[in-house]
């Protein structure tokens, strides 16, 4: 409490300090200055034209002329000239400042709007609503939390800490900056929340990776009947997205349809991109067709969704259309399209499409590129010519991602010795990392080496490394249900068990094998004492076919990469039950169906 303590102090001080009168100025807004600079507008020379017209004629004391002067500047983009001006200002006065922090703000100019926010202080100005509004979302830009809890000081001291627009603003901030414990007493406390309350407050969970408690802020919006707008959409969807909630992502498709909003490319994009995470990547394309806007973003959202799904032809289609449409690819649309030649096999396409990213668009490749490449060659099984990739890399340093995907490469076509070499690199660029210990140690076992598996589990042990625990989620009835592996927590355990035990007992009959002993060492989510029964997806499906209409598809979202066994499970569980089963793991998706996977047992 002691600075904020010294601050009221000081405000104090402020506010006893005689206020000076100043004579009024007259109103410009119909001289011939005023009209100048409405004239120049945003164009800099203009402006410096006018600005040295304004000396010359007298009229640089003027102060509402030289505030429109400042906001014009900062429009402009030129923050050194604003500075400038501003530093040749004598007596600034509160509606000047409160203009040049809030031109500054607005135009992402973060810093700046602090320190002009710093000599109203020093100026001894009282800071207004509107003051406090831009600083705290300056801050917020700076991603500057322990700033930003100062000027909170200084709202709450002045009186501003009930003001809507204030509260809102202190919402994002610490929403954005990661302490949400803050952002949501903040948003508890107001008597009236603003739509803005509610969509930053939503954002920052969804952002932060709290998609559940995202949605169960939007059912709560839904309930009270607050009205949503297109960011509210934004978000929710992108929680959705997150947790395979396709049944809310459709009620909220629906509503914006039935509600006339517009579908901007914005909204679109995450329209696009909800249905690809959640396994309806058809569905996807029927909203990119219907769009009129739309950009960059969105072509590579719908080719990205195309190539999570293992549709490789189909993207590499669209980025031919999006190119004969007269839009660009950047260098995030090329990761999409080499991440869907990686999933699907085509080395070819790939080649050619890295070459365009370079010779026709002038583009560098960056590490997820890399990244790519590796992934592709290596799954096609040029291993060789993955690994000389990657020395060629030098001097930029490959990433931890570059060696797990060639390690992983390495262990698909159970090419040990040269994984073993990779390891070396993988372990030495992010020695903290878990799962690069648990798949050298899937590698060893394949070969047969269990003395090195255990020598691998003594290393995790010294460095006190464990293994991520996987998980799997479920949608029913726009609710999400989670399954660990092992898990009794749920009310109907026994059912799900018991209907498990079955379903496993009819694909035994049906001609499934559980996998043999070395795989289950590749297990990074799952203990070894359950055996393979009890996998996280292996329940969640059962609770779907349970729970949901016969014929009806069951959509699975996975933390983790689904394991060998699952996935020659699941192939057997679509055949005994006659459903589609649709997979997200941390990958790619899986779509089983009549016992075939999309993937092509390509993953």
């Amino acid at each position: 409490f002691s600075p904020l303590f010294i601050f009221f102090h000081e405000w104090q001080s402020f506010m006893d300090a005689k206020q000076q009168h100043r004579k009024i100025t007259p109103s410009p807004s119909h001289s011939s200055s005023y009209q100048a600079l409405l004239q120049a507008g945003t164009h800099l020379k203009p402006l410096q034209q006018v600005h040295a017209h304004l000396i010359v004629t007298g009229s640089h004391r003027s102060l509402p002329i030289l505030t429109k002067l400042l906001t014009l500047a900062c429009t402009a983009g030129s923050i050194v000239y604003t500075r400038l001006l501003f530093l040749s200002i004598p007596n600034p006065d509160s509606f000047l400042f409160n203009s040049i922090i809030k031109a500054s703000s607005k135009f992402h100019f973060p810093l700046d709007a602090v320190l002009f926010y710093r000599r109203m202080l020093i100026a001894h100005i009282l800071p207004s609503s509107y003051t406090f509004t831009a600083v705290i979302k300056a801050c917020s830009e700076l991603s500057a939390l322990r700033l930003g809890s100062v000027v909170h000081c200084h709202a709450l001291v002045c009186g501003y800490d009930s003001d809507s627009f204030v509260q809102a603003a202190l919402v994002s901030f610490y929403a954005k900056c990661g302490d949400l414990g803050v952002a949501r007493r903040v948003f508890d406390k107001m008597p009236e929340r603003t739509i803005i309350a509610w969509n930053a407050m939503i954002s920052g969970y969804e952002q932060n990776g709290f998609a559940e408690e995202a949605i169960s802020l939007f059912c709560r919006m839904r309930d009270l009947g607050v009205v949503f707008d297109s960011a509210t959409f934004v978000s929710v969807l992108s929680a959705c997205s997150q947790v395979g909630a396709l049944g809310l992502g459709r009620w909220v498709h629906d509503y914006i349809t039935n509600n006339g909003f517009d579908v901007s490319a914005i909204l679109g994009t995450s329209l696009i991109t909800m249905y690809a995470r959640c396994g309806n990547v058809g569905k996807g394309r029927e909203v990119f067709d219907q769009m009129i806007e739309r950009n960059v973003v969105t072509w590579t959202a719908m080719i990205s969704g195309y190539g999570m799904h293992g549709y490789g032809r189909e993207a590499l289609d669209l980025f031919r259309l999006m190119k004969t449409h007269g839009r660009p690819p950047n260098d995030v649309t090329f990761v999409a399209v080499l991440s869907a030649c990686a999933h699907t096999g085509l080395v070819h396409e790939g080649r050619l499409a890295y070459a365009s990213m370079k010779q026709d668009y002038g583009l560098v490749p960056g590490m997820e590129h890399h990244v790519c490449m590796v992934n592709m060659l290596g799954r096609a099984g040029f291993l060789n010519e993955a690994f000389q990739y990657i020395k060629e890399l030098n001097p930029v340093k490959p990433a931890p991602a570059v060696w797990t995907a060639m390690l992983g490469a390495c262990k698909m076509h159970k090419n040990f010795d040269l994984g073993v070499l990779v390891s070396e690199h993988l372990l030495a660029a992010e020695p903290e990392n878990p799962s690069h210990y648990v798949l050298l140690s899937n590698i060893y076992a394949l070969a047969g080496r269990m003395d090195r598996v255990e020598t691998v589990r003594n290393m995790m042990i010294q460095k006190g490394l464990k293994k991520r625990v996987g998980y799997s989620t479920i949608e029913v009835n726009q609710k999400t249900h989670l399954f660990s592996m092992g898990d009794k927590s749920h009310p109907e355990t026994i059912w799900i068990y018991q209907y498990l035990d079955e379903l496993m007992q009819r694909i035994r009959e049906a001609g499934y094998v559980p996998a043999p002993e070395s795989v289950m060492h590749e297990l990074e989510e799952e203990e070894r004492e359950y055996a393979l029964r009890y996998h996280s997806e292996k329940l969640a499906i059962a609770f779907g076919i349970l729970k949901t209409s016969p014929g009806m598809a069951i959509r699975i979202v996975k933390n983790l990469r689904m394991c060998e066994d699952c996935h020659s499970a699941i192939k057997f569980i679509s055949i005994v039950a006659n459903r589609e089963i649709i997979v997200r793991d941390k990958l790619r998706f899986h779509r089983f169906k009549d016992g075939s996977c999309s993937c092509v047992d390509y993953w």
